[in-house]
């Protein structure tokens, strides 16, 4: 297998959404999912060589989400499935007011029972990129072992980058959770946030001063996401929203994660030293991502709903933007 350029550390679960049949009758469908994973998967189709390093049961569940890297030709040489933990689990589904609800079944999960002896370090040294998500910032010893993992790679000289994600039934506590999402930032060169997570993370209701308190962290790229609005690339060079593709919304499940995994992709095959680009290179990577984050909102589940490479510069090319 070809050697991954895109390395994923994190949580992969199996997400069951929630459906109402004809006759009324609430039924859950399985996917795979995790943003984590998510993000290599969609690197992957996109022709990134992308690997997925983390833990998951020996169960049923496991060998489903291993399949599924597979399948997607994600590098699974990271993956350690043991026996001893059971797979994490996620019940989603929309409430009134159209927001996404979760429900976990993560109590002394695989995931998050990930050491770091058991990270194989010879995929970090042979990528461009490693990313990594908050998740495992939860608990220990996932914590202390993604933590070590970054600083290793940043050591190397890898592209660090991260996303928040936030869950609020994951953590402890809210302060103990901002305390973990800002602990890593001092590694991190690309972030990709929610305005809501960008919030809670600079504890400033305002976008400018708080994307200004990100870059002065040494942040180098932001990218806060803003739905049907599109995106903001911040830099230390400017701050420009772009507009995303008109799209019949059926879930924005995944979504962010398929924009991230797109934007990273775009990074990683750019022909530019990552230090070299500008706002120009920038603005084609969100038209890019922008296009494939809501191809992935016109349909149901996360990796089933992501878009190929021909269907987003279709949408590049003749769709229309959502001003």
């Amino acid at each position: 297998m070809t050697t991954p350029e895109i390395i994923s550390i994190g949580e992969m679960l199996v997400d069951f959404t929630e459906h109402i049949s004809g006759n009324g009758d609430i039924m859950f469908k399985q996917n795979a999912g995790g943003a984590p994973a998510n993000v290599a998967v969609m690197a992957s189709k996109l022709g990134v060589p992308s690997g997925f390093i983390g833990k998951l049961g020996k169960d049923m569940f496991g060998a489903y989400l291993k399949n599924t890297l597979k399948n997607e030709k994600v590098n699974t040489d990271g993956l350690v499935l043991d026996k001893n933990f059971a797979t994490s689990l996620a019940f989603v589904r929309n409430n009134e007011e159209n927001e996404r609800e979760f429900v976990f079944y993560r109590k002394n999960g695989a995931d998050i029972n990930l050491n770091y002896d058991e990270i194989k370090l010879k995929l970090i040294d042979g990528c461009k990129l490693v990313h990594f998500g908050a998740l495992l910032l939860t608990s220990e010893p996932s914590k202390s072992a993604v933590v070590k993992a970054v600083e290793y790679a940043r050591q190397n000289g890898k592209i660090i980058s991260y996303d928040p994600n936030w869950r609020e039934h994951l953590w402890e506590s809210k302060d103990e959770a901002v305390s973990a999402m800002r602990s890593v930032l001092e590694y991190v060169d690309i972030i990709k946030l929610s305005e809501q997570e960008l919030q809670i993370i600079t504890d400033s209701d305002n976008l400018i001063p708080a994307i200004a308190k990100l870059l002065n962290t040494g942040i180098k790229i932001i990218c806060v996401t803003q739905g049907a609005k599109g995106c903001i690339i911040a830099t230390k060079q400017g701050i420009e929203r772009f507009p995303t593709y008109k799209a019949d919304i059926v879930s924005t499940l995944g979504a962010g994660d398929s924009f991230f995994g797109a934007f990273l992709s775009r990074i990683v095959s750019c022909q530019k030293p990552f230090e070299e680009l500008d706002m120009e290179d920038l603005k084609e990577f969100a038209k890019f991502s922008n296009a494939c984050g809501a191809l992935s909102s016109a349909k149901e589940g996360a990796i089933p709903a992501m878009p190929s490479k021909e269907d987003i510069l279709a949408l590049i090319e003749n769709g229309e933007l959502d001003y």
